[in-house]
Parts: C-alpha cells; structure tokens; sequence
C-alpha cells in the first residue's frame, strides 16, 4: 500500500465497518425496513428472511471495511471489494424510483443516505486504477508515478 492509499482507504474503511457492526446489532424493524428496500431494488433478495439478510449486509460491510483497514490487503482487491459493494448500492438508489426526485438522478431526502454511496464507488474505483498504474508503471495522466 502507499501512503498516498491510506487516507481514502483509512476514511472509508472506518465508516463501512462502522456501519456493518451496527447492522450486525440491528433490531427487527431495522432488518424488515433495510431488506424491503433492497428486495424492491433486487427482488431475489426476497427468498432471504429479513434478519438473515441483514446479516449478511452487516458481514459484508464488515469484510469491505476490514479489508480496506488492513495494509497487507491489496490495493486492488480493497478497490474491488468497495466499487462491488457500493455499485451493489448505486444500483438499488438507480432502481428505487422514491429515492430520486422525479425524472433525475438527484435524491430526495430519503435518497440522500444512499446516493452518497458515489463517492465509495468513486473511492474504489480511485483505488483500483492507482493499483493498475503501480502495476503498469504508468500514472492515469500518461506521466511517471510518484
């Protein structure tokens, strides 16, 4: 890792696993109001009770964020996991027409929360192409890497 990965890796890393130890404790209605939104985006998430969803959410938050606090995680890998989890989220906000106002890709308030998620994926994708560039010997600008 470079030290110039760590402070998008540390940030964002301290907030998904943040927020998959929460879910990991979340309550009932919690579980029942975060897998009605997934399943209206991905209705095969339907076949999945709404606790044992949130379980699952919450271990790969845990896993996402774990792996970007970890140095000896690859950089790829850590991009890879981030723009996967949060392009998982971009798409469920794309699909959720009341979480957009009407005829844009700007949220509403209730959108808010997960168009956010931009920036994770934005983050990811930062991650993995300074991965390439480290690996290819080449920056994205065309000049040397430093």
């Amino acid at each position: 890792m470079n030290l110039r990965e760590l402070p998008p890796r540390a940030a964002t890393g301290a907030f998904v696993l943040h927020s998959g130890l929460d879910k990991w404790h979340g309550d009932e209605g919690t579980a029942d109001a975060i897998h009605a939104l997934a399943v209206g985006a991905y209705p095969v998430l339907g076949r999945l009770s709404s606790r044992h969803f949130l379980r699952l959410l919450a271990a790969g938050e845990i896993a996402v964020g774990s792996a970007l606090l970890t140095p000896v995680v690859p950089t790829a890998v850590a991009g890879a996991a981030l723009a996967g989890f949060s392009g998982a989220l971009l798409g469920m906000y794309a699909r959720t027409p009341q979480l957009r106002k009407p005829g844009s890709v700007w949220p509403t308030p209730q959108g808010v929360a997960i168009s956010k998620d931009v920036w994770m994926f934005g983050i990811g994708l930062g991650l993995l192409a300074d991965a390439w560039s480290m690996r290819s010997g080449r920056s994205i600008a065309g000049g040397p890497n430093i």
